[in-house]
């Protein structure tokens, strides 16, 4: 059968019984970075005294391979124990791991998925907003327009947004969120559970002066719940392609984002 292994983001106390069972018991690993997952099970033979198989076999999958390694697959390959490792957190979320999943359903494979740490779960506990319905961005794109209408989704979709980010576009998302809205509170979390974990909470600019440049680490940015708006077929951009004044740019904007219209207006006059 195939075995989805979640493994510690930062702290290697958060890794499970079940866990450190099913690694030992692996006929194969399944591996985003053997390199990391050969440190992982060095760390817990060396900490706990975990027993492993002899001659377990590492081959890496990744998102780069994943979908060609999946095409070659047969479902005799799962007659021994196999188990898939992303390099830290849960498989399948922001990493590989759901087209095997899908492999295993559509070939009558069985398989099963533990519980364990996750960036995501923890980091939206943590920000203590009080809306309880959450979306999932993962990592934004990195520039132009597709850029621009995720985070727009992302401010004004009524929920909860967790995202994560990297330290080298941290500032610039922040920049991003303080001119789309500059009252809007953020949780932003470094290094979870790692030595250097910090939580920070307020909105994107008083975020950005308490941490006066310094970028470094691994980080999540949950956003507190905007007012939602009905889904339009016209977006932004293509309101600011009319021949219109500002003004009555902001308005139409302000109509199908929610967006307060003196600051869509504001943000117009600046760009």
């Amino acid at each position: 059968m195939l075995s989805l292994v979640p493994t510690p983001i930062g702290n290697i106390g958060d890794i499970s019984l079940r866990s450190i069972e099913l690694l030992s018991e692996a006929d194969i690993l399944l591996c985003e970075d053997t390199r990391f997952t050969k440190k992982l099970l060095h760390i817990l033979k060396e900490r706990y005294n975990t027993t492993f198989k002899e001659d377990q076999e590492f081959i890496s999958l990744h998102s780069h391979n994943e979908q060609a390694f999946v095409e070659k697959l047969e479902p005799t390959f799962f007659e021994q124990n196999i188990v898939y490792v992303s390099d830290a957190g849960m498989p399948g979320v922001s990493d590989p791991g759901q087209t095997l999943v899908r492999y295993c359903i559509d070939n009558g494979v069985e398989y099963d998925v533990l519980p364990g740490a996750n960036a995501v779960l923890t980091a939206f506990v943590a920000s203590g907003f009080c809306e309880t319905q959450m979306l999932f961005f993962g990592f934004l794109d990195h520039k132009g327009n597709s850029r621009e209408q995720q985070l727009q989704e992302a401010m004004q979709n009524g929920y909860t947004t967790v995202l994560y980010e990297s330290p080298h576009r941290l500032e610039k998302l922040l920049n991003e969120i303080a001119k789309a809205d500059a009252s809007r509170q953020l949780f932003v979390a470094k290094e979870l559970t790692k030595r250097y974990q910090r939580y920070l909470h307020g909105t994107a600019e008083s975020i950005l002066e308490e941490l006066g440049g310094n970028f470094k680490g691994e980080w999540v940015v949950v956003i507190d719940a905007g007012k939602s708006h009905a889904s339009s077929a016209i977006s932004e951009k293509d309101i600011l392609l009319l021949d219109l004044p500002k003004k009555v740019q902001a308005k139409l904007i302000a109509k199908i984002t929610g967006e307060n219209t003196k600051a869509c207006y504001q943000r117009l006059l600046e760009s």
